[in-house]
């Protein structure tokens, strides 16, 4: 669903709404755009004209409900049930009555885009009909409205002819069209095009004219090979002055272009993708920016033939273009920076090439720019932001690890290995996905082996690059495989079969599965199409082999490194309860389990209604929890099959309890097994069904008669179900719960026991319910069960969380709901109804997995005032990794450098990343004020106070001057959980690692006190 609804909307605000969207002019460009953010900006800016103030987004999400909520009813109806209403049904017919009905589809929510809007519409539809029924003229078919941008998001208003004329004349510059030309970095360029516009008047940032330029040259060339394929028709604005501009680049381009062609040998031609140009329409920063001319930028890249090739810039080094390999090209689609590419990346090849580092300028000479080697492959940027160095070291020193070498060493499908050094970042406080991790992995090694070819060339300069050494020290290590399969993969491929050219070198095999053609090798005409064929078989035989192993080897350490922290953070906290888990079984069996199919089952343990639960030899104290494409309600009163359902469960339940794992929650979850089964702890249940709600709705209206659907709860209202299914599970009351004297895994449950499940209960529904936030989806209530685990014995959460667990409502409206109630509600099972409820519980699967990342960033700064303080800091930077929050150290002292301090707080404050500023600073404290002073980024001291004249210096931090807000913690964990609690207001995962921090204090204090009690009595 969309964001952006904070409130509900009244009747009239609906009712101003299918006014403006009754128009045909609004309807003609809805149904024609794919990303259409231009019109709801005029829609909510129409809206505020008539008292009515929405933003765009708002009125994007109200749209589409009332859509879906229409395509609903209008369904029911064509279906027979005509007991289905809603509220404007009629006013909405009016208006989408000669739109094409496509079939619902929960994933959708309503969309469908303009492409299949067209295909499927009916020769009676609105885009052949005026309201009145009547065929439009031939004059009124050919106008197309023209209020949106054609490619890209240019700020949120559009540009004027007269605003377009003066970008025109200012790119005319011949200096701007050779700075554009060989730059690659080229934001300080579109600044300083923006300062000229400044001057006539017109206020445009550096974005919007780039993005602008783009979409200009974008439509230029739509006209200009609309032109040269002998279409006439086709024109634009501008065209002339573009002409001017861009045909005489275009020319040398293919003229450039095809003496290349010609000089190069053949097996280069044949390796070339389609289209030497690919044009990137502009930037994709946000969801609704592009039109439906935008494309998808997709960017060439390098598939080894040999481990020492490099393709290198023609302008940059043309002597060393005959020492250069075949390569071949595929296609990836990957994430550009906003500041990654230049418009000079549209014209060429996107190969990467090695080019010249831009300065402050976008200018260094070229002598500079040799000893200064740069291979630009691929962005490797990421989320916007340059991994730093920091960042660098981290990543290389995890990369020396002969562990991870040996599995990087021959692996074809190597995304497991790089979401284990992506983990092992984040437990340094480095936030990196493993797309991130992998292509600065790659990035490093183009780079290194590219300066390594170029100081093999005679009377080539000695170049420089960062990070040398330690890459260098890494990469001409011997392979750190068993013997067996060095020696397999060494002799397979230099073996000569035949005619087969002997030795062929070591053959780059990157990412490409076994059924893929194989990388060619050189061959003798004599050779036989029998040989070969062998010889392929051979090498896929045997390199096959190689995988499976390092495969093996990876689940090894992953799972090793999974019991580690399975044993600091969910073991019992009583030492002697540690020493009652047998040290040899559990976690090493758990890290030896084989994986997928190879794991062996033992005997039922329980069956449900909708799973399995079976015990696993191989992993004492794990059981496999199996789901059923089975889906049932009120008891297995109604029950159906529905294909499909066991993953969709099983999905939901793995993300979500990854989600609560990582905050600090103790569950019984280890890790996915498969589509449809995980590996859990086994423990034993606790019958009882423990129910959080927010908003009073289903059973509860029924037992608290005269409670209006809706009311919310303050904090939410916990209740709890003892599993009774021959009772219909009634409900419980603490009182009867302790009274039943309940003992499960020698645990016995007592009020303690009650109050910590109680508590775990609402910081669980919390949780969730913050996590679903930024989807737009209000989590109504929750159902969960706890179990206690037969080694630790110790409470965790257990059973699963799918979408049967909990009621959830985009946008809060009820009529939209995606869990088990759209089942429970159907008064007649039928295969379509069936679909609609698959289809909500594929969009809850959908949208689940986006509860694990975050599109928030942060990162906290801490300056201390000299390196003598850097204990006190490095504490500080621990604790914020436990949050998972980036942390930076820096030096400067507010009395000594008051300049530098305050270039380092710009530097800062200028890439955009909302930070934190923790000032450390003993004796005289000046750097927290003078800080707080001149930033409007929070600041916090925390002064590393000593015995002898603490009591006097914390004054320094404590009395400020007025106008100042710059508050003092004297512990460098309250420090780190400060700034986590600033982060926490818009990132959920570390909020979620706040209350669950919370929690657990919680519940070690009340079982302390169990324990002392115990002692006592």
């Amino acid at each position: 669903m969309e964001c952006g609804v904070g409130k509900h909307w009244t009747e009239e605000e609906v009712k101003a709404l299918l006014s403006v969207w009754s128009e045909k002019s609004i309807r003609k460009q809805l149904r024609g755009t794919l990303r259409n953010k231009g019109i709801f900006i005029y829609i909510a800016k129409r809206l505020q004209e008539l008292g009515v103030c929405r933003d765009w987004k708002q009125c994007r999400a109200k749209y589409k409900n009332l859509k879906y909520e229409y395509r609903t009813v209008k369904y029911a109806h064509n279906s027979g049930d005509a007991t289905k209403t809603m509220k404007f049904f009629h006013d909405l017919d009016a208006i989408l009555r000669y739109e094409p009905v496509l079939q619902l589809g929960a994933a959708e929510n309503g969309r469908c885009s303009a492409t299949e809007a067209r295909l499927n519409a009916s020769p009676t539809t609105d885009s052949t009909q005026d309201d009145a029924g009547n065929p439009p003229s031939a004059v009124e078919a050919s106008k197309t409205p023209a209020f949106i941008p054609t490619v890209a998001n240019e700020g949120g208003k559009h540009w004027t002819v007269d605003e377009v004329r003066a970008l025109i004349h200012i790119w005319s510059d011949k200096n701007i069209q050779q700075q554009l030309e060989g730059t690659v970095r080229n934001k300080r360029i579109f600044e300083h095009v923006a300062a000229r516009l400044r001057k006539f008047g017109i206020v445009r940032d550096w974005k919007q004219c780039r993005t602008k330029c783009k979409n200009l040259k974008h439509e230029y060339r739509s006209v200009k090979n609309a032109q040269g394929s002998g279409s006439t028709s086709k024109s634009m604005k501008f065209f002339n002055e573009l002409d001017a501009i861009l045909g005489h680049s275009t020319m040398e381009q293919e003229s450039k272009s095809d003496n290349e062609e010609s000089g190069r040998p053949p097996e280069w031609t044949e390796g070339k993708s389609e289209k030497d140009c690919i044009e990137m329409p502009g930037d994709t920063g946000e969801e609704d920016s592009v039109s439906s001319m935008s494309e998808d930028l997709q960017i060439a890249d390098v598939k080894k033939v040999s481990d020492s090739e490099i393709l290198e810039d023609e302008d940059f080094n043309n002597s060393s273009l005959a020492a250069l390999e075949a390569t071949q090209i595929k296609k990836e689609t990957i994430d550009i920076d906003d500041d990654s590419i230049s418009t000079t990346s549209e014209d060429r090849s996107c190969t990467p090439v090695a080019k010249r580092i831009v300065g402050a300028d976008n200018h260094i000479p070229l002598e500079e720019a040799r000893n200064h080697f740069k291979v630009i492959t691929i962005n490797d940027t990421g989320a916007g932001r340059h991994w730093s160095d920091n960042e660098v070291r981290a990543l290389i020193n995890i990369w020396s690890d002969e562990k991870i070498q040996q599995m990087l060493e021959g692996a074809t499908r190597n995304k497991e290995i790089f979401e284990e050094i992506a983990r092992r970042l984040m437990k340094h406080g480095i936030d990196r996905d493993w797309k991130q991790c992998r292509t600065k992995y790659k990035n490093l090694k183009y780079e290194y082996r590219a300066l390594q070819k170029e100081n093999e060339h005679l009377g080539n300069p000695r170049r420089k690059m960062r990070f040398y050494e330690e890459i260098d020290d890494i990469l001409k290590r011997q392979p750190l495989v068993p013997s067996s399969w060095r020696y397999e993969s060494s002799s397979l491929l230099s073996v000569s079969v035949g005619d087969v050219t002997a030795n062929t070198g070591s053959l780059g095999i990157k990412r490409k599965t076994w059924n893929d053609e194989m990388s060619p090798v050189p061959l003798k005409k004599s050779a036989s199409e029998n040989t070969i064929l062998q010889f392929q078989k051979l090498l896929t035989e045997r390199v096959h082999t190689v995988t499976e192993g390092k495969k093996l080897l990876l689940e090894k350490l992953c799972k090793q490194e999974e019991m580690q922290d399975l044993n600091r953070t969910q073991l019992y906290a009583d030492p002697s309860a540690i020493q009652q888990v047998p040290a040899a079984t559990a976690p090493a069996a758990i890290a030896m389990a084989p994986a997928g199919s190879e794991l062996k089952l033992g005997k039922k343990v329980n069956e449900g209604k909708t799973k399995e639960v079976y015990e696993l030899p191989d992993i004492p104290g794990c059981v496999l929890m199996q789901s059923k494409d089975q889906i049932t309600a009120g008891n297995a009163a109604r029950k159906d099959r529905m294909e499909g359902k066991a993953a969709i469960s099983n999905t939901t339940t793995s993300c979500v309890f990854q989600l609560l794992q990582e905050a600090g929650i103790k569950t019984a979850f280890v890790r996915k097994h498969s589509d449809t089964a995980f590996i859990a702890a086994h423990c034993e249940m606790i019958p009882i069904e423990w129910v959080c709600r927010r908003i009073a709705t289903g059973s509860f209206l029924k037992r608290n008669p005269g409670v209006k659907e809706g009311y919310k709860f303050y904090p939410p209202k916990i209740e709890m179900f003892f599993k009774d299914d021959a009772n219909n599970d009634p409900q419980w009351s603490e009182e009867q719960l302790i009274e039943a004297k309940f003992c499960f895994a020698g645990l016995t449950i007592g009020q303690t026991e009650v109050d910590i499940m109680a508590r775990s209960t609402q910081a669980i529904f919390e949780i969730l319910e913050k996590s679903w936030q930024p989807q737009n989806c209000t989590l109504v209530d929750l159902k969960i069960e706890f179990g206690v685990n037969i080694l630790t014995k110790e409470i965790v959460l257990a059973d699963v969380i799918d979408n049967d667990s909990w009621r959830l409502w985009p946008s809060g409206d009820r009529s939209q709901q995606k869990d088990k109630q759209s089942y429970r509600d159907l008064k007649e099972v039928t295969p379509e109804a069936l679909q609609m409820v698959k289809r909500n519980f594929e969009w809850v699967a959908e949208r689940v997995e986006l509860l694990l990342k975050t599109k928030s960033q942060g990162r906290v700064v801490v300056l201390m005032g000299s390196p003598s303080d850097l204990s006190h800091c490095e504490k500080i930077k621990k604790a914020c990794a436990t949050f998972g929050i980036p942390c930076e150290l820096r030096v400067t002292s507010a009395h000594k450098g008051p300049d530098e301090t305050l270039r380092i707080k710009a530097e800062y404050e200028g890439d955009g990343i909302p930070t934190v500023f923790v000032a450390v600073a003993g004796r005289s404290n000046g750097l927290g004020p003078v800080m707080s002073g001149n930033t409007a980024y929070p600041v916090v001291n925390c002064p590393p106070l000593s015995a002898d004249w603490g009591a006097q210096d914390v004054w320094s931090s404590l009395r400020l001057p007025s106008g100042l807000g710059c508050p003092t913690t004297l512990s460098p964990e309250g420090a780190a959980q400060f700034a986590a609690q600033i982060f926490g207001l818009n990132n959920h995962l570390v909020w979620a690692k706040l209350r669950s921090s919370m929690l657990n204090t919680w519940i070690s204090l009340k079982q302390a006190d169990k324990k002392l009690r115990e002692c006592t009595l």
